[in-house]
C-alpha cells in the first residue's frame, strides 16, 4: 500500500507528530511505501530521516491562517500527491486536515482525518469552539473516515454533528514499550513529580504550582519538560509561590525515558486534551498518574485505581491527592502497577497499529472520482 501522511508542522514534536512518526515508521517497516508531508523541516523530519521514512516539505503549510499561504500550500500538496499517487492519504491536525483532504478528494484518492483532540473541545475559549466546529462540519465529507483518539472526542463530534456516527471511528492512541526501563526513585531528593508538555495555554501549569505550593512541609521535586512560550511565566510563578528551588524547568527534552526512570509520579494538569501520550508512557513504566479529568484522559486513568483524576482548575483537590501519594510509597507502587496492566490491555502500540491498518484497508476499497475545481469551491461554500 502507498500511504501519504499530511500534518501541519514538522518543527515540533507533540502528540500528533509522535503519532505520525510512529505509524509511518511501522508502516514503512511492514513493507508499505510511506511518505510524510509537512511544513518546514525540523525535529519531526529529522527523526523520520533517521528511520528511513521519506519526507516532503511544504513550507507554506503553517499553523497561522494566511489565505495566500493556504492556496500555495494546497497547490503544493496537490502536486505532490498527484506525483506520488498514493492509495491513501492520512491527514492530521486542523490545517493539514483541511488542505490534505481537499487535495486528495480532487485527485480521487481516499483520505482519512485523525483528530488529536478537537479544537472545539471543552476548555477551549468561545467563540473559537463554534468556528472550529463549523469548519470541521464543512471538511467532514472529504474523508472516508474520521478517527478520534478517544471515545470522549467521538461523542463530542457526534454532539456537534460533525458527521454520521458510522463514519467516526475511535482508535485509542498506543505507545511503544520502553525496553528495560523501570520506574525508580532517587530517595535523597525526595519523591519526584514529572510533567511533560508544551508550555502553552492548553497546559495548566499555574494550577499545578499553586497545588504544590501548599505542600512545602513535605519533600518533593517537580520536573517540567517541554518547549513553548510559557516557560518564563512558570519560573516567575515558582518564585512567587516560594518553591523555585524545587521546580526544574527543563525545556525541550528528547530523553523522556530518562526522566520517567527517575520519577515517582507523573502528572498532566491541563485545560483540554485528546488522549495524551505522556500519560500512556507513564503508565507503560508503572508510574501512578495524577491528571486533569479532561478529554479522553479518564479512558486511560482510572480514578483511585491507576492514579487520580482532578476537576479542571481544582487546586485544593490536586494538593490533597499529591499529599496522599507523596507520603505513601506503597500506594504509588500499587497504582503504578495497575496502570501498567491497563496499558498492556488497551494502549500498546501494536493494538493501535493493527486497528489503524484495518481501517486503511477498508478505506482503500472505496472508489473515488476526482472532483473539478468548481466542485472544490462548492465544498468550501457548504
Amino acid at each position: 500500500m502507498r500511504i501519504a501522511y499530511v500534518i501541519t508542522r514538522a518543527d515540533e514534536i507533540g502528540g500528533a507528530q509522535v503519532h505520525v512518526r510512529d505509524l509511518a515508521t511501522a508502516m514503512h517497516h511492514a513493507g508499505h511505501e510511506v511518505t510524510v508531508m509537512a511544513g518546514c523541516p525540523g525535529i519531526l523530519s529529522a527523526q523520520l530521516s533517521e528511520r528511513g521514512v521519506p519526507f516532503k516539505s511544504v513550507p507554506a503549510l503553517v499553523r497561522e491562517i494566511r489565505p495566500w499561504r493556504e492556496l500555495e500550500a494546497f497547490l503544493r500538496l496537490k502536486a505532490l500527491l498527484a506525483r506520488l499517487r498514493p492509495d491513501l492519504v492520512s491527514t492530521h491536525s486542523s490545517k493539514a486536515g483541511w488542505l490534505g483532504r481537499l487535495a486528495a478528494r480532487m485527485l480521487g484518492i481516499p483520505a482519512l482525518f485523525t483528530a488529536h483532540g478537537w479544537a472545539f473541545t471543552e476548555g477551549v475559549p468561545e467563540p473559537e469552539r463554534g468556528v472550529y466546529a463549523f469548519a470541521e462540519r464543512l471538511a467532514a465529507p472529504l474523508a472516508e473516515r474520521i478517527i478520534t483518539v478517544s471515545e470522549y472526542d467521538r461523542s463530542l463530534a457526534l454532539e456537534r454533528r460533525i458527521s454520521q456516527p458510522e463514519k467516526i471511528v475511535r482508535i485509542h492512541n498506543g505507545v511503544h514499550e520502553i525496553p528495560g526501563l523501570k520506574a525508580r526513585s532517587i530517595e535523597d531528593a525526595g519523591p519526584r513529580i514529572l510533567m511533560t508538555g508544551r508550555f502553552s495555554r492548553q497546559k495548566d501549569h499555574s494550577t499545578l504550582l499553586r497545588a504544590l505550593a501548599g505542600l512545602r512541609d513535605i519533600q518533593w521535586h517537580l520536573e517540567l519538560a517541554g518547549d513553548g512560550p510559557g516557560q518564563a511565566q512558570v519560573r516567575t510563578l515558582a518564585h512567587r509561590f516560594g518553591i523555585a528551588e524545587r521546580v526544574h524547568v527543563l525545556g525541550m527534552r528528547l530523553d523522556v525515558p530518562v526522566l520517567l526512570a527517575r520519577a515517582d509520579i507523573y502528572t498532566l494538569i491541563s485545560n483540554w486534551e485528546g488522549l495524551p501520550y505522556g500519560v500512556l508512557e507513564a503508565m507503560s513504566v508503572g508510574l501512578p498518574v495524577v491528571a486533569s479529568d479532561v478529554g479522553g484522559v479518564s479512558e486511560a486513568v482510572s480514578d483511585g485505581r491507576t492514579g487520580f483524576l482532578i476537576r479542571r482548575g481544582d487546586v485544593e483537590a490536586l494538593s490533597a491527592r499529591f499529599r496522599t501519594l507523596l507520603l505513601n510509597a506503597e500506594l504509588r507502587r500499587g497504582l503504578g502497577a495497575a496502570g501498567r496492566r491497563r496499558f498492556c490491555e488497551e494502549f500498546r502500540f501494536d493494538i493501535m497499529f493493527n486497528r489503524t491498518l484495518t481501517l486503511y484497508d477498508e478505506a482503500c476499497l472505496t472508489e473515488r472520482r476526482p472532483i473539478s475545481t468548481a466542485s472544490a469551491r462548492a465544498q468550501y461554500r457548504r
